[in-house]
């Protein structure tokens, strides 16, 4: 006898992955509800990837006006003004809340605003209730990690920095990962004094070698104090704000401290062993190629998996655990070649291999690189410099990573991902005519391989 559930599918979380899963499956007919203790959308949309970049627009403008004065037009007595900045953020982010809702809802997704709390195989407790349900997706996404040390409690995370009651003077941020980078140029960009202090020899570890070599002398350039091999001893309040303090004995006094020392997985409170879900030692969910945990009908997508942590990775996870369930499928997720930015300034972007792994798995390895200055600063005198690289299989002549440091670098690069998800050659990207004058007519110019 076949048992009645409630729902043929619950989402714990209401992210872009969550979300995706949510509305497709009711879209192809199944009963779902998804559940959200805080706000549609997850990290991207409230705490994430927009509220960023928005972030990162507002900051550029001091550039810009002091770009213009080489172009004829003269500005007097501009200011900023951090509230206007950080409400408009937050009425597009209740505006997109709103969207979220409408995605869900059209279909015919019933949203709980509360916490879930997994109880057994089928079953979830949510809002002091016990639901059933025949499948179950677990997509509640990370949280930022704040590493412990003496006065750790009076720093705050990236969550934090959207929503400032004033703006500081000064900020040290603790870390060297994307955020970090991206925060240190937001902060500098619109006015505070910023360093950025990280543990290691270079920041951004995992990325290229020259382009985080590149970053560092383009942030350095900038005004972004950059303290590397430092590891920071204490946190502690003093007259006129904090003091961060050194293993090094050196003592920085800041009016906020900023860590973006990484993120966890969100399963704290989840109650995974309740459904036996076994947890990955970092406290993310385990999952097959199918998503699939160590209970069948339980499933996970997005950064809770701690695969890859990128929006557009968990709604194509999402995809697939709507389709796989409801439309017949067997889809996964090809997590080669994965086009990728940072919103650091210059912009980062990035699709296939470092040069150094590729030249593990391709003895023939060709490195095509340039750098310039961009045709905007002929004119303003500004330093500023961009990098590309392109990086050939010289066996097979196949273009197997792209990699760019310069303005727009994200938006030239999700083009080249399609190329080289689909396989071109350095004779196409040679026989491509480039689009002049653009800073992006660069890849299919370069002709001599770097010695």
């Amino acid at each position: 006898m076949q048992l009645a559930f409630d729902y043929d599918l619950f989402v714990i979380g209401a992210g872009s992955g969550g979300t995706r899963a949510a509305r497709m499956s009711a879209a192809l007919g199944a009963r779902v509800a998804i559940a959200e203790e805080r706000y549609l959308g997850g990290t991207c949309v409230n705490v994430g990837c927009i509220p960023k970049k928005l972030f990162v627009y507002g900051s550029h403008y001091a550039e810009d006006f002091e770009d213009g004065a080489a172009y004829g037009w003269t500005t007097s007595g501009e200011s900023f003004q951090w509230p206007t900045l950080r409400d408009n953020k937050t009425r597009e982010i209740e505006r997109l809340n709103n969207v979220y809702q409408g995605l869900l809802e059209g279909p015919g997704a019933e949203i709980i605003r509360e916490r879930a709390i997994l109880s057994d195989t089928h079953t979830v407790s949510v809002g002091g209730e016990m639901v059933t349900a025949e499948n179950i997706l677990i997509a509640t996404g990370s949280r930022p990690s704040v590493p412990p040390f003496p006065g750790d409690d009076l720093v705050i995370t990236s969550d934090d920095a959207f929503y400032l009651e004033t703006f500081p003077e000064r900020v040290v941020i603790i870390g060297g990962g994307y955020i970090a980078v991206e925060f240190a140029g937001i902060f500098n960009g619109l006015g505070a004094e910023t360093t950025l202090l990280y543990r290691g020899p270079l920041f951004l570890r995992g990325f290229d070698e020259g382009i985080r070599e590149f970053v560092a002398q383009e942030m350095r350039g900038k005004g972004v104090g950059l303290r590397f091999d430092t590891h920071v001893a204490s946190v502690e309040r003093v007259a006129g704000g904090l003091a961060v303090r050194t293993r090094a004995g050196d003592v920085l006094e800041t009016d906020v401290v900023l860590c973006a020392t990484g993120r966890s997985p969100n399963t704290v409170g989840l109650d995974l062993d309740a459904a036996g879900v076994e947890p990955g030692r970092s406290g993310e969910v385990r999952v097959d190629s199918r998503y699939r945990t160590s209970t069948p009908n339980i499933h996970a997508i997005g950064d809770v998996i701690g695969r890859v942590q990128l929006t557009p990775v968990a709604i194509a996870e999402g995809m697939c655990i709507a389709y796989n369930l409801f439309g017949g499928e067997d889809r996964q997720v090809e997590y080669d070649d994965i086009p990728t930015a940072i919103f650091c300034q210059p912009n980062i972007g990035t699709v296939g291999p470092t040069e150094e792994r590729a030249r593990e798995r391709f003895p023939a390895l060709k490195a095509y690189e340039s750098t310039f200055r961009p045709l905007k600063h002929t004119l303003t005198g500004r330093d500023e410099r961009t990098m590309m690289k392109l990086l050939v299989d010289g066996d097979s002549d196949r273009v197997v990573a792209a990699h760019m440091v310069g303005p727009e670098a994200g938006e030239i690069i999700q083009g080249l991902g399609v190329a080289i998800k689909a396989g071109a050659t350095k004779a196409d990207f040679d026989r491509t005519i480039g689009i002049h004058p653009t800073a992006a007519e660069e890849f299919v110019t370069m002709r001599e391989a770097r010695a």
